[in-house]
C-alpha cells in the first residue's frame, strides 16, 4: 500500500544532510449523481498522491506526483537535487515536526462497501417518491470516499490515518416555477442518518417553496441563518485565525488575542473529536489534531498554529488547521426566532462568495435554493436570489439568537478527490444583514 513512500524514504535516507517530510494518500470514491429523480451515473475511481518537502538546510524543494511509481520518483528527487542549492534560504524555519505521540485508534467502516448502490437509490427513491407529491424532482449526488494517509519525517515521525466520509446532497427543483431548495448529510457514521427527519426537512422546504416569488429592495434586513449559512461564514472566518494569515497582516485577529470581539453567545471550536463529524487524527505536519478554543463566550483565544509559526511567531504550537470547525448552539427554539421577525428574510444557502478584503472579513456572494420573505412571524414567499456585501465580523456582532441545536453540514468539491468537510452549526438570527440588490432570477 506504501511501497512509493517506502521506495522515497529509502532514497532520501541516503543523503543525511536533507530533512524530510513524505505524505502518502491513497483515496477510493463511489460517487453517485442521480438527474430529474433518477441515478444518472455511478462511478469508482482509485487514485494516489505521494508529496515531499525536503530541506537542505534552510533550503526547501518540494514535490507532489499522482499515480507514482519509481521512475517518477527517480526523476522528480533528481530534480530535487539539482535545483535545491540554487534556492533562497528560509531565515525562519528550524526544524520538521518532532512530536511523534500516536493519536488514539478510531473504529471506521469503510461506507464505500456498507452503502451499496441498491442502498443508495432505495433512500432516493423514497425521497423522489414524496418530493413529486409536491411537483418537484430531485438532482444531486451520494458520495462515499475511503482514504488513507501516512506520513513519515526525517525525525522519526510514522503515522498514519484512515477516513471514509459520506456526502448525500439533495436539490430539488420546482417543475413550473424552478424554485430550488436544498437538504444534505454529511459524516462517517450512516448511523446517524435519519431517514423520516431528513424527509421532513425537505418537505417543510418544499412547503415554503410553493409561495409566490417575489423581489425585495436593497438594505438592512433581519435575517434568520439556515445552519448552512452560519457554517460557510465562520469557514471563512476562520482563515483569519491561521498563524499563516497573522503573519501576513491578513488576518481580522490581528491584535484582538483575549479580548471580546463577539457576543457573549457566540462560541466556536475545531473539534475533530465530534462523531456526528468527519473526524480527524492529524492536522499540520502530523500534529495531534485536538480540540482547540477558538472563540470563548465572544472571547477570541487562539491562533491556529503550524511547527513553523511557532517558531517564527511564539504562538503556541497546536497543529489545528480549522477542518472541524463547530458553532456552539444557544437557547431558542426555531419556531420562537422566525415567529419574532415582523418583516425579514429566511436565508437557505449562499452561492459565489469571495472576500473583499480578509482582514476586514468584507465578503460578497449570493443566496440561492430557498429565500424566503418573513411577514409577522410567518414565511409568505419565496424571494428571488439576492446579492449581499457584509463583513462577517458584523454578521456575528448582530447576532441575537441562536438555535437550541446544531446541524452538521457536510461540503464537497465535488470533482477530483471529492474532498468532504463538515461544519457544525444552529440557525442565527441576525438583527442587520446587508442585501445590496436582487439578481431578479430564482
Amino acid at each position: 500500500m506504501h511501497k512509493n513512500l517506502l521506495y522515497l524514504k529509502a532514497e532520501l535516507d541516503k543523503h543525511p544532510k536533507l530533512k524530510y517530510e513524505i505524505i502518502q494518500q491513497n483515496w477510493q470514491t463511489d460517487f453517485l449523481r442521480f438527474y430529474q429523480s433518477q441515478t444518472n451515473y455511478n462511478i469508482s475511481k482509485d487514485n494516489c498522491s505521494l508529496s515531499c518537502a525536503l530541506y537542505k538546510g534552510k533550503k526547501l524543494y518540494s514535490f507532489e506526483l499522482d499515480g507514482p511509481n519509481p521512475d517518477k520518483i527517480d526523476a522528480a528527487f533528481s530534480e530535487a537535487l539539482s535545483l535545491i542549492d540554487s534556492l533562497p534560504e528560509d531565515p525562519d524555519f528550524r526544524d520538521l515536526e518532532n512530536e511523534l505521540s500516536l493519536a488514539p485508534p478510531r473504529k471506521l467502516a469503510n461506507n464505500i462497501n456498507e452503502l451499496d448502490l441498491s442502498r443508495k437509490t432505495k433512500i432516493l427513491s423514497d425521497f423522489a417518491q414524496k418530493a413529486a407529491e409536491y411537483d418537484f424532482e430531485l438532482y444531486g449526488t451520494f458520495i462515499c470516499n475511503y482514504s488513507q494517509y501516512r506520513l513519515v519525517n526525517s525525525n522519526g515521525m510514522d503515522k498514519s490515518s484512515t477516513n471514509s466520509p459520506i456526502y448525500l446532497e439533495i436539490k430539488a427543483v420546482h417543475n413550473k416555477n424552478q424554485v430550488t431548495v436544498l437538504e444534505t448529510f454529511g459524516g462517517e457514521d450512516f448511523g446517524y442518518f435519519d431517514q423520516d427527519a431528513f424527509r421532513e426537512h425537505l418537505v417543510a422546504k418544499l412547503v415554503h417553496a410553493q409561495n409566490p416569488v417575489v423581489d425585495v429592495e436593497p438594505g438592512d434586513y433581519e435575517v434568520i441563518l439556515a445552519p448552512r449559512c452560519l457554517a460557510e461564514f465562520c469557514q471563512y472566518l476562520s482563515s483569519g485565525m491561521s498563524a499563516w494569515s497573522l503573519d501576513q497582516h491578513s488576518s481580522y485577529f490581528e491584535d484582538k488575542l483575549n479580548q471580546k470581539i463577539f457576543p457573549s453567545c457566540v462560541s466556536i471550536t475545531d473539534d475533530p473529536g465530534d462523531p456526528e463529524m468527519i473526524g480527524k487524527d492529524y492536522g499540520s505536519n502530523g500534529h495531534i489534531y485536538k480540540k482547540l478554543d477558538l472563540i470563548d463566550k465572544g472571547v477570541f483565544k487562539a491562533f491556529m498554529c503550524d511547527s513553523y509559526f511557532h517558531h517564527k511567531l511564539g504562538l503556541p504550537k497546536n497543529g489545528n488547521t480549522g477542518d472541524c470547525i463547530k458553532i456552539a448552539p444557544g437557547e431558542h427554539k426555531l419556531e420562537d426566532m422566525i415567529s419574532s421577525v415582523t418583516k425579514g428574510l429566511y436565508i437557505s444557502s449562499l452561492h459565489y462568495m469571495n472576500f473583499i478584503n480578509p482582514r476586514e472579513t468584507s465578503l460578497t456572494g449570493l443566496t440561492r435554493d430557498g429565500t424566503f420573505l418573513i411577514v409577522d412571524g410567518k414565511i409568505k414567499a419565496v424571494v428571488n436570489n439576492l446579492r449581499f456585501t457584509e463583513r462577517i465580523a458584523r454578521i456575528l456582532e448582530n447576532v441575537v439568537a441562536l438555535e437550541n441545536k446544531a446541524y452538521t453540514i457536510p461540503f464537497s468539491d465535488n470533482y477530483d478527490s471529492f474532498s468532504i468537510s463538515t461544519t457544525k452549526a444552529p440557525h442565527a438570527k441576525i438583527s442587520g444583514f446587508n442585501i445590496s440588490s436582487s439578481t431578479k432570477t430564482i
